[in-house]
């Protein structure tokens, strides 16, 4: 906070210091313009960090009370200082394009209304393109470059971090396993004492104390071995390096217990689920065995329909549960459909199981309401499917960035040259304009009497004059304002002069 604090003063007397130093400078005008514009900047400083855009309006405006061309000296600074914070600090570009439009298109209204030429309006143009966009254009650069090394270090940390889980993973692999050749090894022991044990519980060559310390040494065993069989499978949970036993039944085997069970399925398709691979049949089997659990644990009493669909060297089974009327809500039936995995992870482990044997599963609500599960499967064994990104890798994200940056890079190049064509082609256009209504034609000319007022001879002329005398003229009689006006759009000479003096019109002249 300290360092904001100090980092805001020091703007301020940055942009502040042209404007002193003018009013030093200055020393005859009005002092409530300097103090007020050091006012009205302490406020943009203030804003700069959060309301950027806020600060540079401010900044704008404040220029255009000195002139409506923009460029001042007094506040050039501020223009360029927050111009360029504004494309820093500014995530958005499109708020910053509808302030530039709209200081633009304000501009031209006001100087039209004010009754100023144009050519004001194209150097407020040029100052707002270069003193202001091409700023901004390089801080807008700035953060997009800052915002690539963030994600750089950012995708180095997620690296460093995938790494160690890598490696924790494979370590607890490793426990799991040697897990199970304890399992293994310890089981085997303990069976061996349990069944020494029984021997000795029926030995008549024992007594009766004996007998019964031998019958507690074997319940003892016994039950030693079923706390290591459920604290090895706990581990052995998540270790998915042995394959399951194939299944025992068929998908209407299946299917019928879960009708006998309570639930409302069906069986439709076109044939049975046979002469499949070992790990095909077993992916159609966890597939309908998955989804009627899921069916009967979040859609109790809603109907099911399993389908089975051959089409060439693939099969397709379909499992669909339709959406659950408000009428049959109400507890999940005591539906025995064992292996079902739960917490939320068993469509997870069906994917892999079904991308194992070759297929694709695909999953998610129903537009009408309901559920459904669709694996397809190759009826002969194929090579595993390829796992779908679930996001962008780093070398992607990466890419990516490096290409925004790029893409800013050639907008500060390539705008501000845009902006220059552009203004060049509104200055020949004005140009053109201005030549056009600054000619007089002769008749006007001719009407126009010596002695007319100021006011009734201004109706008369045209919008704009020549904005000085052509070359060659002869110089304006001493005390009068005079005016010059094209006898042709494309001609300096022969042109016309009216003096004015008093209000009223003193002389006229063709000058040749």
């Amino acid at each position: 906070m300290r360092k904001e604090r100090i980092t805001g003063l020091a703007l301020w007397a940055l942009v502040c210091a042209p404007v002193a130093l003018s009013a030093v400078l200055d020393g005859g005008g009005a002092w409530w313009r300097p103090v007020a514009g050091v006012v009205v900047l302490g406020a943009a400083a203030a804003l700069s960090r959060a309301r950027p855009l806020t600060a540079l309006l401010l900044a704008v405006a404040l220029a255009l009370t000195v002139t409506p061309r923009l460029w001042s000296p007094e506040y050039a600074a501020a223009l360029v200082v927050f111009g360029y914070l504004a494309g820093r600090r500014t995530a958005l570009a499109r708020p910053a394009l509808h302030l530039f439009a709209g200081t633009a298109a304000g501009g031209l209204l006001i100087l039209q209304a004010a009754h100023r030429d144009l050519w004001t309006w194209l150097v407020q143009l040029s100052t707002l393109a270069f003193a202001v966009m091409v700023p901004w254009l390089l801080g807008r650069y700035v953060r997009q470059y800052a915002q690539l090394v963030d994600t750089g270090w950012l995708l180095a940390g997620r690296l460093e971090r995938e790494q160690r889980v890598t490696a924790d993973r494979a370590r607890l692999l490793e426990r799991s396993r040697i897990a199970g050749d304890m399992h293994d090894s310890l089981g085997h022991d303990l069976s061996l004492i349990a069944l020494r044990a029984a021997a000795l519980e029926v030995d008549p060559s024992l007594s009766g104390k004996q007998q019964r310390d031998a019958g507690e040494l074997r319940a003892a065993a016994g039950d030693a071995t079923d706390r290591l069989r459920d604290i090895i499978g706990v581990l052995r949970e998540n270790d998915g390096a042995a394959p399951a036993s194939p299944p025992g039944e068929t998908v209407a085997e299946q299917v019928g217990r879960a009708r006998e069970s309570g639930m409302d399925v069906e069986l439709s398709g076109e044939g049975p689920a046979d002469g499949l691979a070992p790990m095909t049949g077993r992916a159609v089997h966890r597939t309908v065995q998955e989804s009627l659990t899921n069916a009967a644990r979040h859609a109790p009493g809603a109907p099911v329909t399993v389908r089975l669909v051959r089409s060439g060297a693939e099969l397709t089974v379909t499992v669909t549960s339709a959406a659950l009327p408000p009428a049959r809500g109400g507890p999940a039936p005591d539906v025995d459909l064992p292996g079902g995995a739960g917490g939320g992870t068993g469509l997870v482990g069906l994917d892999e199981r079904v991308r194992l044997a070759g297929g694709v599963l695909r999953h998610g609500p129903l537009p009408g309401g309901g559920f459904e599960v669709s694996a397809t499967l190759p009826r002969t064994p194929g090579p595993p499917t390829a796992i779908a990104p679930e996001h962008l890798s780093s070398a992607d994200e990466l890419a990516w960035e490096r290409k925004q940056v790029r893409r800013r890079l050639k907008q500060a190049v390539w705008v501000p040259l845009a902006a220059t064509a552009a203004i060049g082609l509104l200055i020949g256009a004005v140009a053109l304009l201005t030549r056009y209504e600054s000619v007089l034609g002769r008749a006007r000319y001719d009407l126009i009497r010596v002695g007319d007022s100021a006011a009734s001879v201004g109706d008369r002329l045209p919008g704009h004059t020549m904005g000085g005398a052509p070359g060659g003229a002869p110089p304006a009689p001493a005390g009068q304002e005079c005016r010059y006006y094209r006898a042709g759009p494309f001609s300096g000479l022969p042109a016309y002069r009216l003096c004015f003096s008093g209000g009223a019109l003193t002389s006229k002249a063709v000058l040749r």
